[in-house]
């Protein structure tokens, strides 16, 4: 009997996780199409990166490294100070999209990742449109 491995194993654990989210900051940082993102964040991107690649961590199945050093996530909550609507969760997903894509997270698993991060996404939504 196989052993089932979770999403954070499938997809190369953290190496791949820090390779996702590197690549997601830089394209919001250098594509145009993130500009109104990008404009959300801190001018210093490093804070982002770091907490964005430990919750990754323990959402994709990994260790949970987020928690210990910032608590319980929380993501809505954390989010609130933020418009979020359909324009800004659309650029989230399509910058994650394409740093999946960009770091060969494809097929199968590519496809759970993309529903479960649009489900999420959607969900942070908290402007009417």
């Amino acid at each position: 009997m196989s052993e089932r491995k979770n999403p954070y194993e499938i997809i190369g654990g953290a190496e791949k996780v820090e390779q996702l989210v590197d690549r997601f900051y830089d394209l919001m940082a250098l594509e145009e199409p993130f500009a109104d993102l990008r404009a959300m964040h801190a001018q210093d991107l490093s804070g982002s990166r770091d907490k964005l690649k430990l919750f990754l961590t323990g959402w994709l199945g990994g260790p949970d490294v987020y928690s210990p050093k910032y608590g319980h996530p929380m993501l809505r909550a954390r989010h609130l100070p933020f418009k979020i609507g359909l324009k800004e969760r659309n650029q989230w997903l399509a910058c994650m999209y394409r740093a999946m894509e960009d770091c060969g997270i494809d097929g199968q698993i590519g496809a759970q990742l993309e529903e479960s991060f649009f489900n999420t996404a959607d969900w942070m939504r908290n402007q009417p449109n």
